[in-house]
């Protein structure tokens, strides 16, 4: 089964959801969709699920238009990031609810969820109902009850966002390995880049309801195709710092000269934009290469076992992501260091000129 998306728009009340989406998704593939809130994800699955119709554009599958098939006539099932179960079923049941519906029999329909629960570590709670459940374990449920289909297509829309930390690693892990052993064409959408990153597969990386890049997943995080993809594709946003190129010095915006080295040699004159990644800046030196910018300590935000602490470096703002938990004074000046291997280079306009070797990125 392949799932072609056509020129595809979408306007409610003549505000522009999706525009001009262009997308096709072999068998058995995993394919994420990356995008900040509003970007147009869950638009964007609603069409692929038949939930909703585009204003413009095709759905095919196996090349047979399906742009007009309702949901139930498809092989599709769909996770939302709310835990939807049945509140008056047990967990059995809300896993069997969709088996039920088919008619399969009912032996057939026990084993499938005994093995679907076995895979989500619910055997022991089938007796139970939602409300007894934890939240982690309502979702579990949700994303069973999607997988005991055996659907063509699943479709899950942030189905972890609503859960703590912990559980939400825990998940990402097992999902991965349960997507490798299915057939089906999985489309995962995410806001958080480390998350598209641990699922790997395909990428689609959408803004303001357009695709602004595809590809396998690593390929895009290494060579994001413009500003807007790299800032969408880090978290925090990529750090940016202009400068411009005369002969064979590259001299930033504070008069500070970056050595032409490595893959900075080839740049010609001109004005470009440096993009660094903040787990790529320190507030101390890593190594020989290093680079130091004197900056200004604007905010610090201790987040878990991490702290960004935003600093302004000549007129740039720039966050550096520090492992542990970090004290910094609000005003004061620090030293922020970089090494410019570690630099994409973008034109004037946003294009990505130079990637960084993947060796040096992270």
């Amino acid at each position: 089964m392949g799932l072609s998306l056509q020129n595809l728009h979408k306007s409610v009340d003549g505000e522009i959801h999706l525009s001009g989406i262009d997308l096709t998704i072999e068998s058995g593939s995993r394919t994420v969709v990356l995008g900040r809130t509003l970007s147009g994800k869950t638009s964007l699955l609603r069409i692929m699920a038949g939930l909703d119709r585009p204003t413009r554009g095709a759905i095919l599958v196996d090349d047979k238009d399906v742009t007009g098939v309702s949901v139930r006539k498809r092989s599709i099932a769909m996770v939302y990031q709310q835990f939807i179960n049945y509140p008056s079923f047990t967990i059995f049941d809300n896993i069997a609810s969709p088996l039920k519906v088919a008619g399969m029999p009912r032996d057939q329909i026990k084993k499938r969820v005994m093995e679907v629960a076995k895979v989500l570590h619910l055997t022991g709670m089938l007796h139970r109902m939602p409300a007894e459940l934890s939240g982690g374990q309502q979702q579990r449920t949700a994303i069973a009850r999607a997988l005991v289909k055996d659907a063509q297509l699943l479709l899950l829309d942030e189905p972890l966002v609503n859960l703590d930390y912990k559980l939400r690693e825990e998940l990402q892990t097992e999902l991965q390995e349960i997507f490798r052993q299915r057939d089906a064409m999985v489309v995962y959408t995410t806001t958080e880049p480390g998350e598209a990153l641990k699922f790997g597969g395909s990428i689609v990386v959408l803004d303001g309801g357009r695709v602004i890049q595809t590809g396998p997943t690593t390929q895009v995080y290494r060579n994001p195709a413009n500003l807007k993809v790299a800032e969408v594709f880090s978290d925090p946003p990529i750090n940016y710092l202009d400068c411009r190129v005369d002969a064979n010095t590259l001299t930033l915006k504070s008069g500070l000269s970056i050595p032409m080295t490595g893959h900075l040699k080839g740049l010609t004159p001109g004005r470009y934009t440096l993009g660094v990644r903040s787990n790529n800046l320190s507030l101390g030196r890593r190594n020989k290469l290093d680079m130091e910018l004197t900056a200004r300590i604007k905010l610090a935000e201790i987040n878990g076992s991490e702290t960004f602490i935003h600093v302004d470096c000549f007129g740039s703002r720039l966050v550096v992501q520090e492992v542990g938990v970090r004290s910094a004074r609000i005003g004061s000046e620090t030293s922020v260091f970089v090494n410019p291997a570690r630099f994409f280079v973008f034109t004037g306009s946003g294009d990505l000129v130079l990637s960084p070797d993947p060796f040096h990125q992270s």
